[in-house]
């Protein structure tokens, strides 16, 4: 059974940069990676923040919340 990742993106270079990164590390014969860009789908926000993310980019394994580095606040996404 794969566990499921969410990726959470805004699009901009250092979420851009962090999506390459876990990609490429990312073993995907035991891990299901969705990305999800949150600058495009801002009707995914709300499950974002229930997921523990307050900026981007962030991985959510399970419900285990990975802040990656700081793109942008949810809040600015609005």
């Amino acid at each position: 059974m794969k566990t499921s990742a969410r990726f959470y993106h805004a699009g901009c270079p250092v979420c851009v940069a962090a999506e390459q990164f876990v990609s490429s590390y990312l073993d995907r014969s035991k891990v299901e990676l969705e990305i999800v860009h949150l600058g495009r789908d801002k009707t995914r926000l709300a499950e974002a923040e229930q997921a523990g993310v307050r900026s981007v980019p962030a991985l959510v394994v399970g419900r285990q919340t990975l802040h990656l580095d700081f793109g942008a606040d949810l809040a600015a996404l609005r």
